[in-house]
């Protein structure tokens, strides 16, 4: 009986507190009069504490434009004035004259600027003075055209770019102005470049490298068997690289130079707009690109006296009638013509470019490039029987 007086007055008094005090403890639910005053007190709170905030935004953002300002009108004044103080004032040195344009375009010289679509950017052309002169076509070759365009038809398999030129102006075209894979011709203007640069005293013959690894590459030469860090001169790395078409003294050389920055800009200064290198050799996926047209311009000013001089003339084409492989051009041939030239195969893409001497004092340039399914002996078998064709077609004019 007692416990339960005790929870009775326990459990009564519990009740009489709720009703005596709930109005206090939750004024906006149990009391709507409270409720009806507090309500525009709160608004009002509300809205001075946002006007407050407001206030102090506005405050920030002026100081941050004051601070903003002080510097723009003081500090970078003086660092402008430092910069350029010496564009307002009589220079001491007037013969020297600063290049704006490089200043403004700093890399547009370079041959790699960017890269669009998975190609490099190449420099602009140099048209207004082409070291290379262009071959004055005086007079086309119809038949001969014609000739080698029914040859074609007989090799349905092949896809040919040919350019012949005589000296006399005379010449015959066959899709000469297409872009092909080079493969190992590329090694031309690679040489040209060279001798470019041992005329302008930037290296000589004699100056000698090491076979490292890093130059060491597969495919033709004999370079790649030979001991790493043995030494050689320029004039043996240029000889092999043309007789053997030797892909590690190619890359050697190209590195000499400048690696293919130095081979694409010498070739944008010659005038030469399709003909690039884009990759070391050994260049399989055919990324180094010719045309016909423009390897024949560079065969013709290699024996241009105001382009090279007599040595280095003379040097280019010891290499070039040297070259151990005499199936292409060659074969067509009778034995007592001379060829200068170079041949290049990437197993897609055969070719043959060189300058034939003939015996009666006949004297022109030929460039045959030929696509065909891979290592198929049908491109060969037209290279030679198209040489055949032209050199007849030119003693018999």
């Amino acid at each position: 009986m007692p416990e339960l007086l005790r929870n009775y007055n326990q459990q009564d008094y519990s009740d009489y507190y709720n009703r005596r005090y709930s109005s206090y403890t939750n004024p906006q639910q149990n009391s709507p009069h409270l409720r009806a005053v507090q309500q525009p007190q709160i608004h009002r709170t509300r809205t001075v504490n946002q006007k407050k905030v407001a206030r102090n935004n506005l405050i920030h953002r002026i100081l941050s434009v004051s601070l903003m300002a002080l510097i723009g009108f003081t500090i970078l004044p003086a660092g402008f004035n430092k910069v350029t103080k010496n564009l307002w004032k009589t220079s001491p040195y007037p013969n020297i004259k600063a290049d704006y344009e490089q200043i403004l375009f700093p890399t547009r010289n370079y041959i790699s600027n960017d890269w669009l679509l998975g190609s490099r950017l190449l420099t602009p052309v140099n048209t207004k003075h082409p070291q290379m002169l262009p071959l004055k076509e005086e007079h086309e070759l119809v038949n001969l055209e014609n000739n080698l365009k029914n040859l074609s038809a007989q090799y349905p398999s092949i896809h040919p770019s040919v350019y012949v030129w005589d000296y006399d102006g005379n010449y015959a075209s066959l899709n000469s102005e297409e872009l092909f894979a080079t493969a190992s011709i590329i090694k031309l203007p690679v040489l040209v470049r060279l001798f470019k640069s041992i005329e302008l005293g930037q290296l000589s013959l004699n100056d000698r490298m090491a076979l490292t690894e890093y130059y060491r590459t597969e495919g033709s030469g004999s370079l790649q068997f030979k001991a790493a860090n043995s030494t050689y001169s320029i004039d043996t790395l240029a000889r092999i690289m043309i007789t053997e078409s030797d892909n590690s003294a190619t890359n050697m050389i190209m590195a000499k130079l400048g690696s293919m920055t130095d081979i694409n800009a010498g070739i944008r200064d010659w005038g030469l707009k399709n003909t690039k290198v884009q990759t070391w050799l050994p260049d399989l996926g055919g990324t180094n690109k010719t045309t016909a047209q423009e390897m024949a311009r560079i065969l013709y000013n290699i024996d241009n006296p105001e382009f090279l001089s007599m040595a280095s003339r003379e040097k280019i084409f010891d290499y070039m009638g040297h070259v151990k492989n005499t199936r292409l051009l060659k074969a067509g041939l009778p034995s007592d013509a001379i060829l200068l030239h170079k041949t290049g195969d990437i197993g897609t893409m055969l070719g043959d470019a060189g300058i034939v001497f003939a015996p009666n004092g006949k004297k022109y340039i030929v460039v045959i490039l030929a696509n065909r399914p891979h290592n198929s002996p049908l491109g060969k078998e037209f290279i030679v029987k198209a040489s055949s064709m032209i050199y007849n077609s030119i003693i018999n004019k």
